[in-house]
């Protein structure tokens, strides 16, 4: 378990800290300058690990909530760890559709016109990144 926990925080820490980075570092400069470049080339950095980071903490997230709640009760809000199954699955699937209707809607057509959408998708998946930690810390030691 402590590898899997391993794995996952280091996976967390690519993913959310590199959406941090964007959001705090990139972000403003590019809207500021109006320069889609900017976003653009931190991009085709970050995806080379960041997909990766965010599949291992899928793979873990599903391995680890197997073991603490077995699979046949997913479906339940029989406690707290259920609870909180929920919201990471719903925080998951908010990120997904995010990153989905960016990769092929917005940064095709990427310009200066829509940078403000493709800002708005980076804080967002940004806040959900931060909203997927708060939540596993509060799986892992409940209220965090």
């Amino acid at each position: 378990m402590k590898w899997l926990i391993l794995l996952h925080v280091l996976g967390a820490s690519v993913w959310v800290g590199g959406h941090l980075v964007l959001s705090l570092g990139f972000l403003p400069r590019a809207l500021q300058t109006k320069d889609v470049n900017v976003i653009t080339s931190f991009e085709k950095g970050f995806e080379r690990i960041g997909i990766p980071a965010l599949l291992v903490q899928v793979i873990t997230g599903l391995w680890m909530a197997g073991k603490y709640i077995p699979p046949a009760q997913w479906f339940s809000l029989a406690s707290v760890h259920h609870q909180y199954l929920w919201i990471k699955l719903g925080l998951l699937t908010g990120t997904i559709m995010l990153a989905i209707h960016a990769r092929f809607f917005i940064i095709p057509k990427l310009s200066e016109e829509n940078l403000p959408a493709m800002a708005f998708h980076i804080v967002l998946v940004t806040v959900l990144a931060v909203g997927l930690v708060l939540t596993g810390l509060s799986f892992r030691y409940i209220y965090f």
